[in-house]
């Protein structure tokens, strides 16, 4: 523990931010239903699967990025008095991508616990 002799952070909580966690919670709501991206920025931020709501265009270059690797699928829909607006769904390959994804934080999810609880029996 900092005792004050150097200058450190010891004392601030960590920031614990999943920077790729992004393309899995996009999937995970186009998997419940599939929406346009302004949709997305406004779920994304109800749902509070990410601590820090992320800016729509770094959310568009998600979506391009996930569409040019097969994990979604877009299509133009008329929009309502305006442009058509680019539909998003997923993919039989992002539903997979999806899978791994739960299934890695299931394992870091048990991991973490177990750091926590042993960690916890020495700090107190």
């Amino acid at each position: 523990m900092c005792q004050g002799k150097h200058h450190c952070s010891c004392h601030d909580v960590p920031d614990l931010r999943l920077e790729g966690f992004l393309a899995p919670c996009l999937l995970f709501l186009l998997k419940k239903e599939p929406a346009h991206g302004y949709e997305l920025v406004e779920r994304i931020k109800e749902v509070e699967l990410i601590k820090a709501v992320p800016d729509p265009g770094v959310i568009y270059r998600h979506l391009r990025r996930l569409e040019d690797m097969g994990m979604l699928e877009s299509r133009l829909e008329p929009g309502s008095g305006g442009p058509a607006r680019k539909v998003y769904s997923i993919t039989p390959e992002g539903e997979d991508y999806l899978k791994a994804w739960v299934t890695s934080l299931r394992d870091m999810h048990d991991a973490l616990g177990k750091f926590i609880e042993a960690s916890e029996a020495y700090l107190k």
